[in-house]
């Protein structure tokens, strides 16, 4: 009689509408056996946490690659582990540029395509009850909306840019910084992301300018309500990190967020991400 020796995904919910807990042992997890398993997770649940796995860069990378095609920083990079650290001794080339991170964002508005999916594992977390990472289920906050709003927010398109970012942390930038982030670009995007799947999830977040059409104000009120609504305890999850740790989040339906930390307390983070698959429209 044969035994059917398929690996099993080992999983279990963090909270009932966000977030899974993965147990597989990292052999299991670099074999590739359940990576088809794990990408389903992942869009059922939005973010998946690997308890203390403790990949090393290699392993990071290869079991990205089993995932689906791994994303260099940018277009015709090294399939190499970006450091994700505020410390501008560390990261002196992109540590202004992650202050946006500590505010409610998904990767990749100013593209057609944005990537698929975020990996980050822990290498220095920072002192208990700070650094965490926060991560918004925004196909549940669409889905949870009474259906007038629903098909209200359908309608609207909402300018992004990284530059709106900026004065989330600085209200009073220097012309000249202003300028340098309006260069890295903008898109006008829908504001309900209308998946090949059939799902819907809001395209919210600190980059969001203007609602096409509205004033500044009726603008905010949307923008601003509508994070207010999708960062509701029901629909979010703080990881606090432990060294080892290896954290994967849906970036086409979920927000995430750095929580405060002293950037000189040496926190570090390993990221790797998957390409795109599917466009904004």
């Amino acid at each position: 009689m044969s035994v059917d020796t398929k690996t099993q995904l080992k999983a279990e919910n963090l909270k009932p509408k966000i977030g899974s807990r993965v147990l597989n042992t990292t052999e299991e997890l670099l074999s590739g056996e359940i990576a088809t398993e794990i990408r389903e997770l992942l869009e059922a649940r939005g973010v998946l946490v690997f308890p203390e796995v403790n990949f090393s860069d290699e392993e990071q990378i290869a079991f990205t690659k089993t995932l689906g095609t791994f994303a260099p920083e940018r277009k015709g990079g090294d399939e190499v582990i970006s450091k994700i650290t505020l410390d501008a001794k560390e990261n002196p080339m992109a540590a202004e540029y992650l202050k946006g991170s500590l505010y409610w964002h998904i990767d990749g508005t100013r593209n057609d395509v944005p990537i698929l999916a975020s990996l980050l594992s822990c290498r220095v977390p920072s002192p208990k009850g700070t650094g965490n990472t926060g991560f918004a289920n925004t196909y549940a906050a669409f889905e949870d909306l009474p259906a007038d709003k629903q098909a209200e927010y359908e309608q609207y398109r909402v300018v992004h840019g990284p530059w709106a970012s900026l004065f989330y942390y600085e209200p009073e930038p220097s012309l000249a910084k202003l300028q340098g982030y309006a260069q890295i670009g903008e898109q006008e995007l829908p504001l309900v992301w209308k998946h090949a799947s059939g799902r819907k999830s809001l395209v919210i977040g600190c980059t969001s300018a203007q609602v096409v059409g509205k004033s500044a104000l009726e603008s905010a009120m949307i923008i601003h309500g509508l994070r207010e609504w999708a960062t509701g305890p029901e629909f979010t999850y703080s990881h606090e990190w432990e060294v080892g740790d290896l954290v994967m989040w849906d970036n086409t339906g979920t927000m995430h967020r750095a929580e405060a930390y002293d950037p000189t307390c040496g926190r570090m983070m390993h990221r790797t991400k998957l390409e795109g698959e599917e466009p904004f429209e």
